[in-house]
Order: C-alpha cells, then structure tokens, then sequence
C-alpha cells in the first residue's frame, strides 16, 4: 500500500486546514475561559456578590438549588417540552404555508408583504390575548411561542423560493418533470441555506416565546423561578437558571446544524 505523501499539495492544504481549525478551537476556548476568569475576579473582589454571582457561586447553586430541586426539575423538563411542541408545529406549518405561498410568483407578490407585516407586530403585545384564548397553561405558551416562530420559517422558505434559478426550473418542466419533481430536484436543494437559517431563528423565537410566557404569566415554571430569584436578589440560582437555559438553546442549536450538515453535504 502506497503511503500518502503528506508533502504534496493534498498534504500541504490538509494540514493547513487543520491548523486553520485548530485555530478556531483553541481561540473560542481561551475567549471563554478569559470571561470566566474576568467574570470571577470581578464578581469577587470588584462588584458586589449580590448584584454578580461568580461562576463558582453558580455552579454550586446549579447543583444545590437548581438541580435539587423536584419543582424547578419539573419545571424545565416543561419548558424543553413546551418549546420542543412549539418549534415542530412552528416547522411544519412554516415549510407548508412557506411553500404554497413561495411557488409561484403571484403568490409571493400577494402573500409575502402581508406576512412580512404581520411578523413585524411586537408580539409581546399579543401575549394577553393569547393567554385569554389559550388559557395560562401549556397550551397557551405553546401557542404563543409557536405564534412566533413560524414568521421566520415562513419568510426564509419564500426568500429561498424566489432566488432559487428559474433557468433551471424551466429546464425541469422542458423535460416532463412535475411539480412535485420541480421541488424535490431544483427548488429544495437551491433553498436549503435559507431555510436552515429560518429554522435557526425559528428556533431562538420559539424558545424566547416560552421564556416570556413564563415571565408574565406562569406560576411554577423556569420564568417564574427566574423572576422569583431576581426579585429576592439571589443572583447565584438566577444566574444557573440562564446557564441552564442558554445550555439547552445551544444543544438545539446543535441539532439543528447538524441537520443543516447532513443536507448542504453536496454543496462542498
């Protein structure tokens, strides 16, 4: 078996690439562990504790507070399901009115500044109504978060939709190709980046949605604790709680990326 020669031009770029990412790596985990260094000097020696919490503080209310706790357990399991039913209506109902809307050109005229005006209503405001017609259950926070959701989804679909090449639409219909083929073979594969980026802030909106729910209306969920703790000003189980928070956003913002690697394989 012939050995790779790791001085050719192959080699050369591999192992380029591979210093570039190392690079990557190594300057996100010494920019994280600099604010978790700065974050503790300051919290212990430059600002009062009871305004900032130190990374050690937090971790230990994490485990002693947070985690030890069956109520504030129960209560981000709900959350995560919440925003888990939340984000899939959200993508489902945003890929279908984003198709129907996007697949032909009056359509899109029509359809998508309508949609582009109701998205820029703050929904915050919309909140009351939603927990009248829902009710202050689940029901109403997943609706409320999936009310919000859905507008970018829809509008990256249609954006992708109408930049995808009519050349190569034309091509397809010019060869008997159906509608149906029109989308699995030309439209989907050309909107693919637009619609990752939909489902990523999908995402976010979904996930702010419950948060906000909570906040106002809630009386045992994340939202609640979260304003509990801040108005007792005990900011270590408060700071634990936006860790836990920030640690299941970044795990669906994982799953979504790697969903988003499995699909644009094919344009490298």
């Amino acid at each position: 078996m012939t050995p790779i020669d790791a001085t050719g031009p192959s080699g050369i770029l591999s192992r380029k690439a591979l210093t570039q990412d190392q690079k990557v790596v190594y300057t996100r985990i010494l920019v994280i562990l600099g604010v978790v260094v700065f974050w503790e000097i300051a919290g212990r020696f430059l600002i009062n504790p009871a305004f900032l919490a130190p990374p050690t503080h937090v971790v230990r209310a994490l485990f002693t507070t947070i985690f030890a706790s069956p109520e504030i357990r129960y209560a981000i399991w709900l959350a995560l399901v919440e925003v888990t039913i939340a984000y899939a209506l959200a993508v489902v109902v945003g890929i279908a009115i984003g198709l129907a809307v996007g697949i032909t050109e009056p359509g899109r005229k029509a359809m998508f500044p309508i949609i582009v005006m109701i998205w820029v209503i703050p929904n915050i405001t919309l909140l009351p109504l939603f927990m009248v017609v829902f009710g202050l259950g689940p029901v109403g926070k997943i609706a409320y978060a999936f009310s919000g959701g859905i507008f970018p989804i829809m509008v990256n679909v249609i954006a992708g939709m109408r930049n995808v090449n009519q050349l190569y639409v034309r091509g397809t219909q010019s060869m008997g190709g159906s509608r149906l083929d029109e989308l699995r073979h030309v439209v989907f594969p050309n909107m693919v980046p637009s619609l990752f980026t939909g489902l990523r802030l999908g995402m976010i909106v979904t996930m702010l949605g419950v948060i906000a729910s909570e906040l106002y209306v809630s009386a045992n969920g994340i939202g609640y604790y979260t304003r509990l703790y801040s108005e007792v000003y005990d900011p270590a189980p408060l700071f634990a709680l936006i860790l836990t928070l920030a640690v299941i956003s970044i795990t669906l913002n994982e799953l979504v990326r790697l969903a988003e690697r499995r699909f644009t394989r094919w344009r490298r």
